[in-house]
């Protein structure tokens, strides 16, 4: 079996950080910062035992399983720049995007030969990297699955139609990254009032062990480093809820929290949300 992985940022070199010695030399990387020394692209691959391809077509060309692992709003892009691949080579979509997106682009692999294979990453690729449980939906999943587990990956198959695993990972972000962005919002405005500290034991009362300051630092810190990411999970977080013929509204104005955090740039300071939210707080009045 030969692979490719496109997008090879945090999500892409931790999939593969536990495969095999064999499944690595079998396995080719392209991102799109490939050409850009600057990145350190090169070492990138060389540290993670792959072997760097110059383009997505040079990555496909051979392969039999290809992971998609790029941002969300670049999963079309991939698609497009796959269409050379392998015939019959299983096509694993596992970006944050919604099922119609997800459908769109196994139009594009299909016609081109390939299986496209519907897969939602359901935890942090860290630090479970290669054991981060999969959801995989569609008429290929059998086939990816087996794939998936003789590369030592935990994937798990659902029933139905193509894009369901999908519309689990969206509507599951509808709370895990709208609270995100409701406790970031309701964090800095308890800075900057002065009150922070009679509110968050309120919430501790009221959702007793759910850990507020703590939750609420990590939930700080994950914006300021990925907010950007986030964000543009978000969006196709909204599309799906659009899909559905529903509002969006809440999905779509926690895009804004975590583009505005995540383009500050700032590193987490602390694991104290009250100094991470001065951090955010500041740059804010900049």
């Amino acid at each position: 079996m030969k692979y490719a992985i496109i997008g090879f940022g945090e999500a892409g070199t931790a999939i593969c950080a536990d495969w095999s010695p064999e499944a690595l030399a079998a396995t080719k990387g392209f991102d799109l910062k490939t050409a850009d020394a600057v990145n350190g692209m090169t070492a990138r691959y060389a540290a993670s035992g792959i072997a760097e391809a110059m383009s997505a077509a040079e990555a496909v060309a051979e392969a039999d399983v290809i992971f998609s692992l790029v941002t969300a709003d670049q999963a079309p892009a991939a698609a497009h720049s796959a269409v050379g691949l392998n015939q019959g080579a299983l096509y694993l979509e596992c970006n944050s995007v919604s099922p119609g997106i997800k459908r769109q682009n196994a139009e594009i692999i299909e016609a081109a030969g390939g299986r496209f294979v519907d897969v939602a990453v359901m935890a942090p690729v860290h630090p479970a990297k290669t054991r981060v449980p999969l959801l995989l939906s569609g008429p290929h999943m059998g086939a990816a699955a087996e794939a998936l587990t003789a590369l030592g990956m935990n994937a798990d198959v659902l029933e139905g139609e193509l894009g369901r695993a999908s519309a689990v990972k969206m509507v599951r972000s509808i709370m895990i990254k709208g609270l995100e962005a409701v406790a970031a919002e309701c964090a800095l405005a308890g800075v900057e009032a002065g009150v922070d500290e009679l509110v968050i034991p309120t919430l501790e009362e009221t959702f007793p062990g759910f850990g507020w300051e703590d939750r609420i630092a990590f939930k700080l810190e994950r914006m300021m480093t990925h907010g950007p990411r986030r964000a543009a999970e978000m969006v196709e977080v909204a599309k799906t809820v659009d899909e559905l013929g529903l509002p969006s509204h809440m999905s779509a104005s926690s895009v804004d929290w975590h583009s505005e955090i995540g383009e500050m740039g700032l590193k987490a300071e602390s694991d104290d949300y009250r100094v991470l939210a001065a951090q955010i707080l500041e740059a804010m009045k900049a």
